[in-house]
């Protein structure tokens, strides 16, 4: 005689629901996740409490247990269905299982524990949705259509049936087992042109979750022993979105440029009007403070939210950008403040805001000569005359409402209010005019001392450089300070004339990927970066390219000496070697070196491949000052150049190895490669490199 097996209750796992090609698809959450989450369900029960939040997915959504409902916390997201899951189903043509509702599932056990009690199978269910389940033993469960009251079903019947699961151990499904709980480092992802950013036209936050899998793989395989040791954590990326608000109802730009926009090939001019107007966009004074506004807010939003949520974070901050990404951030850097410099900022600022009175009729008539005489009104209902606007910020004007256009408008009238009349038979003028003086010559040299990035001549002007920081691009004779209008050359390298925001930290590096940025340095007028130009905040500052990507350009050249012939470093495969076509071509090379002596430069100029971060040789000829730190690419390679301070004297241009299909033919995945870097594992190695320092870093097997 059989005895019947005792019934088990299944085991439950949580999922959530998002779209994938416009379809809904079920993932489960980590074991951790689902555990703390299984946790909070038997707290809240069915009874009717307050809801239970339980944070996920390494804080960056949060579940309401009793709504079923996962959150987004650091971006705009529309909140996704959690399910507390137990069976599943799949058809004949689908690939994965879907799990059904709870409702379905608790039925479902219902029956099933009713079977295995009894020991009585193969009997029909039906469902309250009007299909028929057929439970034939426990290992075999089916589901029809349409209601099934024959068994087995009839000749007639044409419908494959739904195969039925019950748990999570008979379905084959990978669940991650979750992320480390301590973050080290936190990085800011700013994304380039245009509102998609990668080949698959995925957004920001997907292509910043991609770059974060391949970042915690990594470390999983790179720093095992360090990761097992509890030596290191994680490392945590957010995506920064400036194209959102720059192209939404805020500004109105979209439907201004629709408005002149011609009809035909209208894809295309969609597709430009989405894209490349943002290179003119950032070009434009109001757009350009709209941009660096919105890319500075968001970053200083993100890192005050992220500290809320983590608030024993003790790590440093870094930064990525990506394109047009890449050069909003230089700019931003370029133009931060040391403690010094804002000292000295807001004593300049506070000496022009004494200075300068009014009354509520000359704001009146202010308003009315600029056109803004609309919104006088609620500054006067604020009690607002000339003195109290000029010490507004831009959030005070946005906190009482007025709109984005006029109050652009308003905080460049500020800016020009607040310069000093002259009275030039006034004792009062003379005292005041000998203090702006001073506090605004010493804010200026040291703007020039420390924060100048170029000369506009080479090298035989460097000791006149070193003065002045940067010349004017189109003044020839010998520079001198009156020569520089520093209200629209503030920084020296022609960018347009804004207010740059400060951010609430220092970051410790910056890299960018596919960057432009020489480009745009060298078409503002700037040949050449001082060598001793460092970001005033920012420690590390890596050029990180794909060889075949249009958009990118180097910064190293604009740092050596004109006959310094530097290749960018190579960055290292992931598995700790070249790729097989590289090694084959350099192999190649040294055969022909040796077969066709006098033909030796001929094919090197042909198959001549970057400095490799991996090489065999020696010492570069060029050799660091005892100032200069070392990459630890730079360490594996035993090849250590000076380039400047912008990287502490370290390398600063790196490049991609190709993979061996884009070496037959660079035209053809060229707008791939600009697009390539949110899934490269060797960008991301070398920004962990860089994050985690001189832990030992074990290659992946090949």
């Amino acid at each position: 005689m059989n005895v019947a097996e005792p019934y088990q209750p299944v085991q439950y796992h949580w999922f959530f629901n998002q779209l994938v090609d416009s379809k809904d698809s079920w993932q489960p959450f980590s074991r951790e996740d689902s555990r703390r989450l299984e946790d909070a369900y038997s707290r809240v029960g069915k009874s009717e409490k307050d809801e239970v939040v339980v944070a996920t997915d390494g804080r960056r959504y949060d579940v309401r247990v009793r709504e079923r409902k996962r959150y987004s916390v650091y971006w705009e997201q529309k909140p996704t269905e959690v399910r507390r899951c137990s069976w599943f189903h799949k058809g004949s043509k689908d690939v994965t299982y879907t799990p059904y509702s709870e409702e379905l599932s608790e039925f479902l056990e219902d029956a099933y524990m009713i079977a295995v009690t009894l020991d009585e199978w193969k009997t029909n269910l039906e469902l309250p949705t009007g299909e028929t389940v057929i439970l034939h033993n426990p290992k075999l469960m089916t589901q029809y259509s349409s209601s099934c009251k024959d068994f087995p079903p009839s000749p007639s019947e044409r419908t494959q049936p739904k195969t039925l699961k019950r748990g999570i151990e008979n379905i084959p499904l990978e669940i991650p087992e979750g992320e480390p709980e301590i973050v080290d480092h936190l990085v800011f992802m700013v994304h380039g042109i245009g509102p998609a950013c990668d080949i698959r036209l995925r957004g920001i936050v997907q292509c910043v979750n991609e770059f974060r899998n391949a970042s915690s793989g990594l470390i999983n395989s790179h720093f095992r022993q360090s990761e097992d040791s509890c030596i290191i954590g994680r490392v945590e990326y957010l995506p920064v979105n400036w194209h959102k608000v720059l192209h939404g109802e805020t500004t109105g730009v979209d439907k201004d440029i629709e408005r002149i926009t011609l009809t035909s090939i209208s894809r295309l001019r969609q597709f430009s009007n989405d894209t490349v107007l943002d290179l003119f966009f950032y070009n434009s004074a109001t757009y350009c403070q709209t941009i660096v506004d919105t890319v500075a807010s968001e970053i200083n939003r993100l890192h005050s939210l992220f500290l809320q949520r983590h608030p024993h974070f003790t790590g440093h901050v870094s930064l990525v950008g990506h394109s047009l990404g890449s050069l909003i951030l230089f700019d931003l850097l370029t133009n931060q403040e040391t403690s010094a410099d804002a000292t000295a900022h807001e004593l300049y600022e506070d000496h022009h805001v004494d200075t300068g009175c009014g009354s509520s009729e000359s704001l009146d008539e202010a308003l009315k000569s600029h056109g803004l005489e609309e919104h006088l009104n609620v500054l006067q209902r604020e009690q607002m005359d000339m003195e109290s606007l000029m010490l507004c910020s831009e959030k005070d004007l946005k906190d009482i409402g007025i709109p984005l256009g006029p109050r652009k408008k308003l905080m460049n009238c500020v800016k020009k209010w607040k310069v000093i009349p002259e009275i030039p038979h006034s004792p009062v003028f003379v005292g005041a005019q000998w203090l702006m003086a001073e506090v605004e010559s010493n804010y200026f040299l040291n703007i020039q001392q420390h924060s100048r990035i170029g000369s506009g001549h080479a090298a035989q002007n460097e000791t006149q450089s070193s003065s002045l920081g940067m010349r004017n691009a189109h003044d020839h004779q010998t520079p001198t300070t009156s020569a520089i209008d520093y209200q629209h050359f503030d920084v020296g390298i022609g960018q347009v004339s804004i207010d740059y925001p400060q951010l609430a930290f220092h970051p410790q590096a910056f890299f960018a990927v596919g960057s432009p940025i020489g480009m745009f340095l060298t078409v503002r007028g700037l040949k050449r970066i001082d060598p001793n130009y460092s970001f005033p905040t920012c420690k590390s500052f890596y050029n990180i390219f794909h060889p075949f990507d249009p958009v990118a350009y180097r910064i190293e050249p604009m740092l050596v000496p004109r006959d310094v012939d530097l290749p960018p470093m190579l960055i290292p495969h992931h598995k700790g070697r070249k790729r097989m076509h590289l090694e084959l071509k350099e192999g190649l090379t040294r055969v022909s070196s040796d077969l066709l002596g006098s033909l030796r430069m001929v094919w090197q100029s042909i198959s001549q491949v970057p400095s490799p971060a991996l090489a065999e040789g020696g010492l570069s000829s060029m050799t660091p000052t005892d100032e200069a730190e070392v990459s630890p690419v730079e360490q594996e390679e035993g090849n250590f150049t000076n380039v400047g301070m912008l990287n502490r004297g370290r390398r600063i241009d790196f490049v991609l190895q190709e993979t061996p299909i884009e070496s037959f033919n660079e035209y053809l995945f060229a707008i791939q490669s600009h697009l390539c870097y949110w899934e490269s594992e060797d960008t991301a190695l070398l920004v962990l490199r860089e994050i985690y320092g001189n832990i030992p870093v074990r290659c992946a097997p090949l």
